[in-house]
C-alpha cells in the first residue's frame, strides 16, 4: 500500500528538479569546467534542499512554512543577489590548469551554494505544500506519517537521480570541449545565471 507513495515521491522529485533554471545551468557549467563530481554535488545541494522543503510540507510544520512564506521577499532579494554574484563570477572565469585544484578543494562550496539557492526560492515550498495537500497527506496517524516519510525519501531520490543524469550527460560533452569552448560556456552560462538573478529582483519590484 505504501509503495505508490514512494514512487509518487520519485516522480515529484524529478518533476521539480528537471525544469531548466539557474541550478541546472550551474550544474552543467561546473561539470564542463571541473568534472562530473563537481556537477553532481552542485545538483545534490538542490536535492537536499528539496528534501528539507518536502519534509516541512509533508509533516505539517506550519510555523516553519509560514516563516519562509512571510519572508519570501527577503529570500528573493538574497537569492537574486547571489545569482548575480555567481553569474558575474562565471562570466569572467577563465579555464586553466588550476581547475584541478578547484575540483579538489571546492566540493563543499559547490554543494552549499545550491543548497542555499534552492532554500531562497519560496516557490519550492509552495509547490510542495500544494502537491502534498492534493495527495491528502496529513501526519495525524501512524499510516499517514509512514506515507509522508516515503514521499520525502522518494522526492530526495528522484531529485538526486535527475542531477546524476544531468551531470553525467554534461560530462560526456566535457571531453570534446577546447579551452576556447569552455571560455564561451563560462560567458554564456554566466549571462544566463545573471539574467535569472535580475528576474528574481525584478519580481520584487513588480510586487511593490
Amino acid at each position: 500500500m505504501n509503495l505508490p507513495f514512494f514512487l509518487k515521491g520519485i516522480i515529484i522529485g524529478l518533476s521539480i528538479a528537471a525544469p531548466v533554471g539557474p541550478i541546472g545551468i550551474l550544474c552543467i557549467r561546473r561539470t564542463l569546467e571541473y568534472g562530473r563530481i563537481m556537477g553532481f554535488l552542485t545538483g545534490f545541494g538542490a536535492a537536499t534542499a528539496d528534501a528539507v522543503y518536502g519534509a516541512i510540507a509533508a509533516f505539517g510544520l506550519t510555523s516553519i512554512s509560514l516563516l519562509f512564506i512571510n519572508y519570501q521577499d527577503l529570500l528573493r532579494l538574497v537569492g537574486g543577489l547571489f545569482l548575480i554574484f555567481l553569474g558575474s563570477r562565471a562570466f569572467f572565469a577563465k579555464p586553466s590548469s588550476k581547475s584541478i585544484i578547484a575540483r579538489e578543494t571546492n566540493h563543499f562550496n559547490a554543494y552549499l551554494s545550491t543548497f542555499f539557492l534552492t532554500l531562497t526560492n519560496p516557490m519550492t515550498i509552495l509547490s510542495f505544500i500544494g502537491i502534498f495537500a492534493g495527495l491528502g497527506i496529513a501526519t495525524n496517524n501512524e499510516s499517514e506519517t509512514r506515507n509522508a516519510i516515503l514521499l520525502v525519501i522518494g522526492v530526495f531520490i528522484g531529485s538526486t537521480l535527475w542531477w546524476m543524469l544531468l551531470s553525467s550527460a554534461a560530462a560526456i560533452l566535457r571531453t570534446r570541449l577546447t579551452t576556447r569552448g569552455l571560455l564561451w560556456v563560462n560567458r554564456i552560462s554566466g549571462m544566463i545565471i545573471f539574467g535569472f538573478g535580475l528576474v528574481a529582483l525584478g519580481s520584487l519590484i513588480i510586487r511593490f
